[in-house]
């Protein structure tokens, strides 16, 4: 009989225990099968399916973290700050990472009464699952993101931001611009030097748990690059002086809307520049379009007899006329148009015929050359083309072709209708008079060394046409109001009525006056402008030229300017005031 072999470990076992040979080696194929299809697994996770599987698990728990880097500052020429960033805290949360059932309610509640948000709206945004990232609150104090820490819901993280501020406010709003509220620039120098002022941001790379702490770096730190300070040009000090007296100006005259320029004489900085209306860039809540406008940029107007001493430089420097040469100055006519002074005097010499503010007698210098000549002139003088300063939305202004203007046309361009100017334009085509006959570029950026301007004029002819623009502010002039205590002030005023409707209107003008001083070595250029005042007055002399007198005065007693008029110069008074009011 054959006998049956028995394993050892076995052979101590109850025989109801025992297992037959068959049954173990179907119990070792099985463990073998199962062995091999959890390493069938492994390898299939591991190489098949490695890349969906690492990109999931990045999706749960690897984070790129933003690190923001500090917008630079802006500041005026003297270091002052007009904006900077003040570090703020954002809340915002991983949908994806929570599970808002296992949130208590009055965790929610809370959360949302520190937001100040709808407890609707923070249910919503926290069970969008489909995100891995949501803004619940921007721009939030650092203390009260404390306390959203301190309640320690999964999922719920800060990070921090900076927030802009700008200490000049209203009066330096168009200037300076704003950022929107991801820190990029929406207006003004914030706009245009986005890239200088953004600096770069940096980023780091973690992995977080399901509470939202970080548990490890998985790369090296990318850190942040600051942006970089711009210094502008601007005078905090005398901004704020031509802001002033611009509302002023504005509130006494009850004008629609105005803007002024303030100029350095010898190197084309722009040390102010103001516009009313105007807006509170901390707090624009309520912010109308109207507020927007950089009017002394970007708005076109015809400048009426502020552009008179540029013909009559023309003809001065041609040699075609001198400061005595004497005009025939009575009404006259170009075929149906007829040209006439609003107080006409039969005849003029050229100083008067800027004092007087003559139609006739600017028109008639005109007329001494060609249209060619006079567009080529007015051309390099910079009308019809942009400043170039790189501010956003700079007017060109318009000066149409030679070839098609008539001789009334040419005539009445001299004395600033039909031709278009932007206030800062303007105000710039003044330095040809102030430095030697050059046209000055215009700087919003301080500048270490001035930049060479472009010569129009004899210089002897820019010292002869300041001599004749003194007479504009003094007694018979058309700006008596402009003078300055103890400074000789010359300038020119202009009037000119609004084109409504493809017509000019009789009941709205523009009033306006440029001007410099000290007139014998010019140190600053002010350029003012009042759009439709409304209180009665609306001569340029009448209503730019106290506000003039105002900013110059200040202006020159901040800057330190000696004065260059005798000590014993006084003011003519209100009462005694005979000044010539011109209609252009």
């Amino acid at each position: 009989m054959r006998r049956v072999y028995t394993p050892r470990y076995q052979q101590n076992l109850k025989p109801a225990m025992r297992l037959a040979p068959g049954r173990v080696s179907v119990v070792l194929s099985l463990l073998g099968l199962l062995l091999l299809a959890l390493l069938a697994r492994a390898i299939y996770l591991q190489v098949v399916q490695q890349d969906f599987l690492q990109n999931q698990g990045d999706a749960r728990f690897r984070r790129t973290l933003l690190l923001e880097a500090n917008r630079g500052e802006i500041a005026d020429r003297n270091g002052e700050p007009l904006a900077i960033s003040t570090p703020v805290q954002s809340i915002w949360a991983s949908p994806v990472d929570m599970d808002l059932r296992t949130v208590p309610a009055a965790k929610l509640q809370q959360l949302a009464r520190l937001l100040e948000m709808p407890l609707d709206e923070v249910k919503r945004k926290l069970s969008d699952n489909k995100r891995e990232f949501v803004y619940l609150k921007r721009q939030i104090s650092p203390a009260l993101a404390q306390q959203v820490m301190a309640l320690e819901i999964p999922g719920v993280a800060k990070q921090q931001e900076f927030r802009r501020y700008y200490p000049a406010g209203e009066m330096l709003a168009h200037v300076v611009g704003f950022t929107g509220v991801d820190g990029k620039g929406q207006e003004g120098f914030e706009l245009t030097r986005e890239k200088m002022l953004a600096g770069r941001h940096g980023s780091r790379t973690v992995l977080k748990d399901r509470r939202g702490h970080i548990v490890e770096d998985l790369a090296v730190i990318e850190p942040p690059r600051d942006g970089q300070t711009l210094q502008l040009s601007i005078d905090k000090r005398i901004q704020y002086l031509a802001y002033r007296e611009l509302k002023a100006a504005m509130d006494v005259n009850k004008a629609k809307a105005g803007g002024v320029v303030v100029l350095d004489a010898r190197t084309g900085e722009v040390l102010a520049l103001a516009n009313t209306p105007s807006y509170n860039p901390n707090n624009r809540a309520v912010l109308e379009p109207e507020m927007r406008r950089n009017r002394a940029v970007v708005d076109m107007f015809e400048p009426g007899s502020t552009m008179k001493p540029f013909p009559i430089a023309m003809a001065l420097d041609a040699g075609k006329v001198t400061p005595d040469t004497v005009f025939d100055t009575q009404t006259y006519r170009i075929g149906p148009a007829t040209v006439r002074d609003t107080h006409p005097k039969p005849v003029m010499t050229v100083t008067q015929i800027i004092q007087k503010s003559s139609n006739v007698g600017s028109s008639k210098m005109a007329a001494m050359f060609s249209p060619e000549e006079m567009w080529t002139f007015y051309r390099q003088a910079g009308f019809g083309q942009s400043p170039q300063t790189g501010f956003p939305g700079e007017s060109a202004g318009r000066l149409r072709d030679w070839q098609n203007w008539r001789p009334i046309e040419q005539a009445t361009m001299s004395f600033g209708y039909g031709v278009s100017v932007s206030l800062l334009q303007l105000a710039r085509a003044y330095t040809v008079f102030t430095n030697g006959g050059a046209l000055l570029p215009v700087s919003f950026t301080r500048l270490s060394v001035p930049l060479p301007g472009k010569g129009l004029i004899k210089p002897g002819t820019a010292k002869k046409m300041r001599d004749m623009m003194v007479t504009v502010t003094e007694e018979g002039g058309t700006a008596v109001r402009a003078q300055v205590l103890g400074y000789h002030v010359g300038g020119k005023s202009g009037t000119a009525r609004k084109l409504v409707g493809g017509a000019y209107a009789a009941n709205k003008h523009i009033g306006l006056f440029v001007g410099f001083a000290p007139a014998t070595t010019p140190r600053l250029i002010v350029a003012m402008m009042i759009d439709e005042p409304g209180a009665g007055a609306y001569y340029g002399g009448a209503v730019a030229g106290p506000a003039f007198s105002n900013i110059m005065a200040g202006s020159l007693r901040i800057l330190g300017v000696e004065p260059d008029a005798p000590s014993n110069n006084t003011l003519i008074p209100e009462h005694q005031i005979s000044e010539v009011r011109e209609e252009t």
